[in-house]
């Protein structure tokens, strides 16, 4: 009898325990800390194809006017630098004259090679040096004496900006000097062309 109630009474306190432990309030989990925000750098390698235009204006017989025309390109990008090479072909309406001649120019197009850096949190914004070969007629018109054209390989050379815009598309404005050299002399008039460009971008990435 004695060992039945020693046992009873161990029953109840080992369950009255357990209540209580029941009871006890439950420690709630640590909330987790939420993921580090990365920026994704944008990536400037690879084609693009785009559509370009502007004006152009010139101290040389005060010639200016417009262009408008299409690019095409290539970047391969290391790091910042962006290296690249880029083409274009315009059609212009550029023509200037003094008291002897008129100098005009209807087509232009040039093949550079680009150097940028990739700037912003992001590296979305590329300033640019740009160089190389430059195409194009000139005309040269002289009273009396008929006019001629002829096609002249010069050089182009300037800089600009380029920014990355929704989805592939980017856009881009940009400064260049574009000097083709002496064009068709008429009745002992020589002609030439050079011009300052100033021109915006709109390029689609492939």
């Amino acid at each position: 009898m004695k060992n039945l109630l020693l046992a009873s009474v161990g029953l109840v306190a080992l369950a009255a325990g357990s209540a209580s432990a029941a009871d006890m309030p439950r420690r709630e989990a640590m909330p987790t800390k939420a993921p580090v925000y990365i920026s994704q750098m944008y990536n400037w390698s690879g084609a693009y194809i785009g559509i370009n235009g502007g004006g152009a204006f010139s101290g040389s017989n005060s010639s200016s006017g417009g262009l408008i025309g299409g690019t095409l390109g290539y970047n391969l990008q290391s790091g910042p630098l962006v290296w690249g090479i880029e083409g274009d072909l315009d059609w212009t309406r550029i023509r200037g004259s003094n008291a002897v001649n008129e100098t005009s120019n209807r087509w232009l197009s040039t093949v550079r090679g680009r150097l940028g850096y990739a700037m912003g949190a992001t590296g979305s914004v590329m300033p640019y040096f740009t160089g190389g070969v430059a195409f194009g007629d000139i005309n040269n018109s002289v009273t009396a004496f008929g006019s001629a054209r002829s096609t002249k390989t010069g050089y182009a050379l300037g800089g600009g900006i380029e920014a990355a815009l929704a989805g592939p598309w980017t856009a881009k404005v940009e400064y260049m000097y574009v000097n083709l050299g002496n064009g068709p002399t008429v009745g002992g008039v020589p002609s030439d062309f050079h011009t300052n460009i100033i021109r915006a971008g709109l390029n689609y990435r492939f």
